[in-house]
């Protein structure tokens, strides 16, 4: 039995921990050539040493010419999976100009830029899927202390829409995946810095109808189904995977 990523070469950002690594494991178990990026050379190191098949690449998608450099290494890919992103905790006047700025600039300018250097391939090869990481924070609702968050996952909703009515008389697919609380490094390192983890874990469960934290395998789970062939009718779409969240 093959895979549904079969002879599908795949680019994604973030690899080294949480939903990156989950969909980089995802895409090879269905058969994918994967290329797993990072801007943490070790945790690239890891993931490579777990997964020899992986092809890894030191990447720090907020430098124009690192993004550049990987294009135009590897070419044309079929599928880019743009993971890389930054949880800010504050309202509106807890926010600064600096943390506005670099915000942005992660969640939501490394997408662009990423999509402008891999598309032009995707063009001339006729057919491509790119899936970006949003969230259902922003984009379908907002929730407290999470104002510039909320506002670059937004961006990223409209960003997708956008890349996916330019370019859907050229075979390009571009859709989003809007995650609610997940369990992955990122936000154990967010309960473990709050004044009160065992209060702060309550506090995320208790905003999930589910009761539990999703998984990083769930979102991998609908990634690898954006990236196949399957949804070869979907685009500009947004995807939740909120446990009920914004219900």
């Amino acid at each position: 039995m093959t895979g549904r990523l079969e002879e599908k070469r795949t680019l994604l950002t973030a690899t080294g921990q949480g939903i990156g690594r989950a969909t980089a494991l995802a895409f090879s178990t269905e058969g994918a050539e994967v290329w797993t990026t990072d801007s943490d050379a070790t945790k690239l190191a890891v993931l490579a040493e777990a997964v020899p098949e992986l092809h890894t690449y030191a990447l720090d998608v907020l430098v124009d010419k690192e993004i550049t450099d990987i294009a135009a290494d590897l070419g044309a890919v079929d599928v880019l999976f743009n993971c890389a992103g930054f949880v800010h905790h504050g309202t509106v006047l807890e926010t600064s100009d600096q943390v506005w700025d670099f915000s942005f600039k992660l969640n939501v300018r490394s997408m662009f830029k990423m999509i402008q250097a891999f598309l032009p391939a995707m063009i001339a090869g006729g057919s491509g899927s790119i899936v970006n990481i949003s969230s259902v924070v922003g984009s379908e609702k907002g929730v407290p202390n999470r104002f510039v968050y909320g506002a670059t996952k937004g961006a990223v909703v409209g960003l997708t829409k956008s890349v996916a009515a330019d370019y859907v008389r050229q075979g390009i697919r571009c859709n989003a995946i809007c995650p609610a609380t997940v369990h992955t490094p990122s936000w154990e390192d967010r309960v473990a810095a709050s004044e009160n983890p065992e209060q702060a874990t309550r506090d995320f469960l208790a905003r999930q109808p589910m009761g539990r934290i999703g998984t990083a395998e769930e979102v991998a789970a609908l990634a690898v189904y954006l990236a196949s062939d399957e949804a070869a009718y979907t685009t500009g779409a947004v995807h939740l995977v909120d446990g009920g969240m914004a219900m």
